[in-house]
């Protein structure tokens, strides 16, 4: 979920975007869809999207794999808050195994949409394609439920600004996950596919929310719009929204101009979206050294 994004380790479904979202077969039955042929440089620029989230979605599922799974192998439980302010508390056993099973979803849901976006695996081993796709959808359903407990029962860092942004998150990923396994059961693989992509995106809200933090902090060098104390302030709360509505915004862009739009909307989003990759590899960039390797 959103919010839980700064204290609790989460964080992926059945499409390709390094090729399209929606394949050639797909678009072929859905009536929105023209038969426009994506440019070059859009192709481009959706694969290269598609390499760098897969390796940082990877090393995300590494350190939390590193970090929390070693604690659990040494029988330390207190490494729940090595990062996370609230992540261990005596005596409350309940919040502390939410935790710990929430960052097993949370693993799970890394490598699960790695292997999801890789088109090689749906095309050629469509049994692991499928039970992974079904191992996303529950995971991530689970994550919800389990963050929106921690969040509005066990309490975490931030304000009510941005819980209600980690609810809208939470809420986006079980409904979109629903529709995502409504259209596959239909066997309607287009609509599936936009409802998984989007499925995608929403789960990943934890992920995105990391690199954005990283990259505002790498930008100005010190905490600007927020109290790294209290972790409040305009710009968390703007990012917590962020990390679901602006991925979505994106994706909706992508699939338009792979759809219907004409050379110019092609390139236009192309370029947009090898500007937010960029952006988006400085930020894992600024994590990965600054967050997750230190603990590693």
């Amino acid at each position: 979920m959103g919010r839980v994004a700064a204290e609790y380790e989460e964080g992926a479904p059945s499409v390709d975007p390094s090729d399209s979202p929606v394949p050639s077969r797909a678009v072929a039955r859905s009536p929105r869809a023209s038969q426009a042929t994506p440019s070059p440089l859009l192709t481009l620029a959706a694969r290269t999207w598609f390499a760098v989230t897969v390796v940082g979605q990877l090393l995300f599922a590494a350190y939390i794999s590193v970090l929390y799974g070693g604690g659990a192998a040494r029988g330390d439980i207190t490494v729940l808050a090595t990062v996370m302010p609230k992540g261990y508390i005596p005596g409350d056993t309940i919040g502390n195994a939410t935790i710990i099973v929430h960052l097993i979803f949370a693993a799970i849901i890394m490598v699960g949409g790695s292997l999801q976006l890789v088109p090689w695996i749906r095309q050629h081993a469509p049994k692991l394609h499928r039970f992974t796709g079904r191992s996303y959808i529950v995971s991530a359903m689970l994550a919800s439920v389990g963050g929106l407990y921690l969040v509005w029962v066990r309490g975490t860092v931030g304000d009510n600004a941005q819980h209600i942004g980690s609810t809208l998150n939470a809420t986006l990923i079980l409904a979109f996950a629903v529709l995502a396994w409504r259209a596959a059961r239909a066997k309607e693989f287009a609509t599936h596919r936009r409802w998984a992509l989007r499925l995608f995106m929403v789960a990943s809200g934890v992920w995105f929310f990391r690199i954005g933090l990283m990259l505002w902090l790498l930008i100005y060098q010190r905490p600007v719009g927020f109290d790294m104390d209290s972790f409040t302030g305009p710009f968390l709360t703007a990012l917590t929204f962020g990390e679901s509505l602006l991925p979505l915004l994106v994706l909706e862009g992508y699939l338009w101009a792979h759809e219907r739009a004409g050379t110019t909307g092609q390139r236009t989003m192309a370029v947009t979206l090898l500007v937010l990759t960029l952006g988006m590899a400085a930020g894992l960039f600024a994590t990965t050294m600054g967050m997750w390797l230190p603990r590693m």
